[in-house]
């Protein structure tokens, strides 16, 4: 399904109809602030082998974020940051940002994996944070790649949607998406460092 969502003003009985999928076990194409992203319900370890499949990685060996709709559920998954990592990342937040922090004991477990890090996104976009706080917990993102990699990232959802349909349940039209990634910073060790640049400025680091 080609799902139209307007991204300044989200329609609230089609974000239901997202999340009644998500919760169902579905997979979706949506919008964020940078590059269009499967996602699934993070309690769905189905949802996440179909998303490893789609990028032609093992489930326990894929590179997944977390979208939170706000940073209140960093403590379920992640090990206690300093404080100046929390203010680095809280004034970064909403934004095209990545954080790699350290997994805490639920991470392995819902990933099926012996991940140690997890990554971290509070997107600057109200469609997937609305389907986030409807959900009440955090989605499972991954970048949708194109195929013929002549352009890194697919930024057309009707073109997504001719490519996908019969692997995903919804792709979301919440208009065109980037073709850059979110920029990338590893929180994990003394000092935060610059793994990826991307979208956002690395003046964060300062």
């Amino acid at each position: 399904m080609l799902l139209p969502i307007h991204p300044a003003n989200p329609d609230s009985r089609r974000l239901s109809t997202v999340v009644e999928c998500l919760k169902a076990g579905g997979v979706i194409i949506c919008p964020t602030d940078t590059v269009y992203s499967f996602a699934c319900d993070i309690e769905n370890p189905k949802g996440l082998e179909m998303i490893a499949k789609l990028k032609g990685e093992k489930a326990d060996k894929a590179t997944f974020s977390i979208v939170c709709a706000d940073l209140s559920h960093l403590s379920n998954f992640c090990m206690p940051i300093s404080s100046p990592v929390f203010k680095m990342i809280k004034r970064a937040l909403p934004g095209p940002y990545t954080f790699i922090l350290n997994a805490n004991g639920n991470v392995p477990k819902l990933f099926k994996s012996k991940k140690k890090t997890i990554g971290i996104r509070v997107p600057d976009n109200k469609i997937i944070l609305a389907i986030v706080a409807e959900l009440g917990r955090p989605l499972v993102v991954s970048s949708v790649h194109d195929a013929d990699r002549v352009i890194e990232y697919t930024t057309d959802p009707e073109l997504i949607h001719e490519r996908h349909s019969n692997e995903i349940d919804i792709v979301i039209a919440g208009g065109f998406g980037g073709v850059e990634p979110s920029t990338v910073i590893d929180c994990t060790g003394q000092n935060p460092e610059l793994v990826r640049q991307g979208k956002g400025s690395i003046d964060v680091l300062r």
